[in-house]
């Protein structure tokens, strides 16, 4: 059997033919279908060759940038990689094959390779995985190419490549199909390299700072440390139900109580919630918790990490949101200064002055008629004066600003403030409109926590953790702790618009139910 029927083997090459002078890619094929059987056809055609695409091995040398960065004339290579482009001129076929690192030009000659594995070569599709061995030269046009003596089949792809190779554009397969979405957009993956970049500076940041990293249950009898509805599951052998962790914060310091004075965790939270382009059901978080701190000595740390973090992985400390178009929407400082301010003065900017000294039933009519935000008939009053936060305040803070002070009812793990006894030693460090960090000084007196706790639970006591206040009562130091949301902090530092941006498998909603979305989801 030949690699292509005669008539399809003369439509493809004249087709070829046509692109390569205007110089332009492939533009996509309709019937897919059609594409997919051939390719199949070609897979029978390999088979009948004796060759199993599937079943060969090869170990390149160097990667294709390597190959390049390390050039001289003549120097033996073996790379590997996704045949990504083919151009035939006679007895010649110039091909680029594109591994993790980059790209490379392979030149292949009949006479250099042999007749038969010259056809094999021509009946390849794009996409197909290949190992070349030659030896490095460069091209009358300039580029670096390596002059192929031979090639191993490595695996055969029965469906075509998106339809361009510089850009996927349709996010519902971006999202749900983010191998070809990598495969497509050099910038993508880019922007995970950086993001697995962040992770280990933050890491490396951590560890020289005397930090110890430890990892802590994510099956939880009682999930603590935040205010969030979790998801439930079910052990068999204990027959009983357990939560996935809405937070590391618990765990953590009971480590404090054993005697490990600075702890950190980087793991996965999980709150059975909404979805938006800033919240995905399960999270990246940093937790860290620092005996004999408080939040200034937090502040410090995180100021000190984004920084680092920053120069380390993008060089600069000056950051470009830009649109869909590359223009540069806004501009972003991490330089020194950032700004505190606190939270009731925010409030008063955006709500009014008198804010604080009109009655709750006033402040809730001033919320929904002239503030225009809706609240609920059973929130109290502190949680009507947070949605003024997050709707009018929160999204205005671009720059790095520290909001310190905040109500006592928000935050039941964390230290009263002696100035103000109706807040707490808080912050929340918000950047480009959205929380990055809270903050505070921890409680540690098990007392204040156990009633703080209680008035948190309400009728649900059964929902304490008494483990938790039990190894507070063992004696716990006064420490500092900051939680830091992963995926926020990459949005920001890699300039991207929603968190499904900066997660390699954000959930989404099942392809059945995507016509009926719900009303407080804007997941695509």
């Amino acid at each position: 059997m030949e690699y292509f029927s005669p008539c399809f083997q003369d439509f493809q090459s004249q087709r070829v033919a046509l692109y390569q002078l205007i110089r332009i890619d492939l533009p996509p094929v309709e019937d897919t279908n059609q594409l997919i059987e051939q390719r199949y056809a070609n897979l029978a055609s390999l088979n009948e060759a004796g060759i199993d695409p599937f079943s060969n091995k090869f170990t390149p040398s160097e990667g294709c940038e390597e190959a390049k960065a390390n050039y001289s004339e003549e120097r033996v290579t073996a790379v590997a990689g996704r045949l990504v482009s083919k151009r035939e001129m006679g007895k010649t076929i110039f091909a680029h094959i594109k591994d993790m690192s980059g790209t490379i030009q392979l030149f292949i000659r009949k006479n250099d390779i042999g007749e038969e594995a010259f056809k094999i070569f021509r009946g390849l599709d794009l996409a197909d995985f290949i190992g070349a061995n030659g030896t490095l030269f460069t091209t009358k046009t300039g580029e670096i190419s390596v002059k192929t003596t031979d090639f191993v089949v490595l695996a055969k792809a029965l469906r075509p490549p998106p339809a361009k190779w510089h850009g996927l554009a349709d996010q519902e397969v971006r999202y749900r199909q983010r191998y070809l979405d990598l495969i497509a957009n050099d910038e993508v993956k880019e922007t995970f390299l950086k993001r697995s970049a962040i992770i280990r500076e933050i890491r490396n940041f951590m560890t020289k700072r005397g930090f110890v990293e430890v990892e802590t249950p994510m099956m939880q009898a009682i999930p603590g440390g935040a205010a969030a509805r979790p998801f439930v599951t079910h052990h068999n052998t204990f027959g009983r139900d357990f939560f996935l962790r809405i937070a590391l914060e618990l765990y953590l310091k009971r480590l404090l109580v054993g005697g490990i004075d600075r702890v950190f965790e980087i793991g996965r939270n999980f709150r059975n919630e909404g979805i938006s382009r800033r919240h995905n059901p399960e999270f990246t978080m940093l937790e860290a918790y620092q005996a004999y701190g408080d939040y200034e000595s937090m502040m410090e740390l995180l100021q000190s990490m984004i920084c680092h973090v920053s120069e380390k992985v993008l060089g600069t400390l000056v950051i470009e949101q830009k649109d869909e178009e590359g223009n540069t929407t806004k501009t972003i400082d991490l330089n020194p200064d950032w700004r505190r301010a606190k939270y009731k003065d925010l409030i008063r900017e955006k709500a009014g002055e008198d804010w604080f000294d009109i009655t709750p039933a006033q402040r809730r009519t001033r919320a929904t008629q002239e503030l225009k935000i809706e609240t609920d008939p059973d929130e109290e009053d502190f949680e009507v004066t947070n949605a003024v936060f997050e709707k009018l305040v929160e999204p205005t803070l671009i720059q790095p600003t520290f909001v310190t002070h905040l109500p006592k009812e928000l935050v039941p793990l964390a230290k009263l403030s002696p100035e103000e006894p109706d807040c707490v030693e808080v912050f929340e460090c918000c950047i480009n409109g959205q929380e990055i960090a809270p903050a505070y000084t921890e409680q540690n007196n098990p007392i204040e926590q156990r009633e703080r706790l209680e008035q948190q639970a309400g009728e649900e006591q059964q929902k304490l953790d008494e483990d938790f206040l039990t190894a507070l009562e063992h004696g716990m130091p006064p420490a500092g702790g900051i939680g830091i949301g992963i995926d926020r902090l990459c949005i920001m530092l890699l300039g991207q618009e929603s968190i499904r941006d900066v997660i390699l498998f954000p959930q989404l909603k099942p392809k059945e139910e995507r016509a009926n979305p719900p009303a407080d989801s804007d997941q695509s």
